[in-house]
């Protein structure tokens, strides 16, 4: 398995961008354990990152002037910043998650920064179809129903086009990231758990990968670690996750048996739920909301289908083996949901 214990001596300062944010938060976290001097760059300050021990700086990655400023004097870059979700216009997918990130290996150029790695997702390669062990030899999807998948997949390939002996880049693929700390799908599946207005897509067969987050973050350790050593991982993408999938809707069903609420009672078809998916985009277009409608295509293709991969090339060149278990990681989060 992949240690962090020898740890590069040529990594003493890091910037993590999106530093305040789940993902970016967990690998802050990991560096200041390690001892590596760490900034974060972010729209907001983060008190619980400064005072952890982190550096904040204030600002817009897509801004060429902030990211110049927080690249100055790093080693490396942990670009995780990004806009999330599935609704929204375009213009904001296209500004944070393809210009920031053009900005952000601007800065890294600039500022002789020597690595970078990129927080990227397996929606990139999502296309409505069953993925079932898939690896990374998938092609990208060529159309997407989710702004956010689409601009993840011009980011990531411009981080791996700008990998090059001065600026060595690689993209990290977690999928489903859940543990304590988590704003946003534990959240919100809890929360429709208790009013009772979940409803399961499909057949209820699908398996799917899911990513603790302390897992995720020691992803991103040792993508640091290959890429400052034999940077086997130059240039390339890998999958994260707990190396196993899950049955979603048992998985689901047994968070909320931990948190004493009922399981999901009703289903619709997958295309049932993909029309009323594509009735309520419509509906959402015409009305110019930039509320997120509770079904979309997009949606309803990822609740209804298969979508897991494997990991072997994280683990033959990155050592990448999980360090928490889905067991333990449940144990965890349910004990902090419940001091919530």
């Amino acid at each position: 398995m992949g240690t962090e214990e020898d740890f590069p001596t040529t990594i003493k300062k890091a910037l993590v961008t999106g530093g305040g944010g789940f993902v970016g938060k967990a690998i802050v976290n990991r560096l200041l354990e390690l001892g590596i001097e760490t900034r974060v760059i972010g729209r907001h300050r983060y008190p619980e990152v400064e005072e952890a021990g982190a550096e904040c700086f204030v600002g817009d990655i897509s801004q060429p002037q902030a990211m110049a400023e927080a690249a100055r004097g790093v080693d490396i870059v942990f670009h995780a910043a990004a806009l999330a979700g599935i609704w929204g216009p375009w213009k904001d997918y296209y500004v944070t998650n393809v210009v920031g990130t053009e900005k952000v290996i601007e800065s890294c150029r600039a500022a002789k920064v020597s690595m970078l790695v990129y927080t990227s997702t397996p929606s990139v390669v999502f296309s409505g179809r069953d993925i079932q062990g898939g690896d990374e030899r998938l092609d990208y999807a060529e159309k997407s129903l989710c702004h956010y998948a689409t601009s993840k997949v011009i980011a990531e390939k411009m981080v791996l086009v700008a990998n090059s002996s001065d600026l060595k880049t690689c993209a990290l693929r977690p999928h489903l990231i859940w543990g304590p700390g988590d704003p946003h799908l534990l959240p919100r599946l809890l929360a429709g758990g208790k009013k009772k207005q979940l409803k399961r897509i499909g057949n209820g067969a699908n398996l799917v990968d899911i990513s603790y987050i302390d897992n995720v973050a020691h992803a991103h350790i040792l993508a640091a670690k290959n890429l400052a050593g034999k940077a086997t991982a130059s240039g390339k993408a890998y999958f994260i996750s707990q190396g196993t999938p899950v049955n979603l809707w048992s998985w689901i069903d047994g968070l909320f048996a931990s948190m004493a609420i009922p399981p999901i009672q009703s289903s619709l078809s997958e295309t049932v739920a993909y029309l009323l998916g594509g009735v309520l985009e419509l509906l959402y277009t015409v009305g110019r909301t930039n509320n997120e409608p509770r079904m979309t295509r997009f949606l309803a293709e990822q609740l209804a289908k298969s979508h897991y991969f494997c990991i072997a090339n994280a683990r033959q060149d990155l050592g990448y083996e999980p360090i928490v278990s889905i067991e333990e990681g449940l144990q965890r989060t349910v004990q902090w949901l419940k001091r919530q």
